[in-house]
C-alpha cells in the first residue's frame, strides 16, 4: 500500500492509509455512516448488532494489522469524515463467486463518508485511493456489494463503471436485505 496521501480535489481533505492509530476513528464513522446504507424497514437493534460485531475498536486493529485488508481514511481538515476497506483475499462466498468475472478479484468491502460529506467530491478521492491500491496488488477485478435500493450509492458506482452482476442476501443482525453484486474489471 502507498504511504503517501492521495491528492485531492475536494477542499481541505486527504485520502490516506489507515494507521494502528485510526482504529477508534473507524469505529467512530462506520457506527455514524453504516444506518445510511441500510433501508428505512431496517429495524435500529439489528443495525445495532451488526455494529457491535463486524464495526467494532477491536475489529478495526485486526483489519489494521491484517495483511490482506488495505484500509483508508478521509479527513477534512484533519477530522475523519470517511473510509474504505479493501478486501485482498479472493472470496469464498459460492454466492459472490458466480457472479465474478476476473479473477483475481478483491473486494471493496466497505466504503462510507458521513452524510454532510456526500457530494464533495471526497468520495472521488477515496474511490481513486482505492482503484490504485487494487491495481497495485495486481487485482483483475474489484467487486461490491451494495443495497439495490441505495439508489445514490449505485449510481455513484455507474459512474465507475461496476457492472450489475447478479442479487446477493446482506444479512444485519436479524434482518436480510437485498443487495447487487457490481463489478468492476480492470482492462
Amino acid at each position: 500500500m502507498n504511504s503517501r496521501p492521495a491528492a485531492s480535489s475536494a477542499p481541505g481533505s486527504v485520502v490516506r492509509p489507515a494507521r494502528r492509530g485510526d482504529a477508534v476513528s473507524l469505529h467512530l464513522i462506520a457506527s455514524a455512516t453504516f444506518p445510511l446504507a441500510c433501508v428505512p424497514e431496517t429495524p435500529e437493534s439489528s443495525i445495532a448488532q451488526y455494529i457491535g460485531l463486524h464495526l467494532t475498536v477491536d475489529r478495526f486493529r485486526a483489519h489494521l494489522a491484517s495483511p490482506d485488508i488495505s484500509l483508508f481514511i478521509a479527513e477534512v481538515n484533519g477530522t475523519p469524515a470517511g473510509y474504505a476497506l479493501v478486501d485482498l483475499a479472493e472470496t469464498t462466498d459460492p454466492e459472490v463467486q458466480q457472479y465474478l468475472t476476473g479473477s483475481p478479484s478483491i473486494e471493496l468491502d466497505k466504503f462510507y463518508l458521513l452524510a454532510g460529506r456526500h457530494g464533495s467530491g471526497l468520495a472521488d478521492d477515496l474511490m481513486r485511493a482505492v482503484l490504485a491500491d487494487a491495481r497495485g496488488h495486481g487485482a483483475a477485478s474489484l467487486w461490491l456489494s451494495v443495497g439495490q435500493r441505495n439508489d445514490r450509492a449505485n449510481a455513484f458506482y455507474d459512474r465507475y463503471g461496476f457492472e450489475r452482476r447478479g442479487p446477493r442476501t446482506f444479512p444485519i443482525g436479524d434482518s436480510v436485505e437485498a443487495d447487487f453484486v457490481r463489478e468492476l474489471e480492470f482492462r
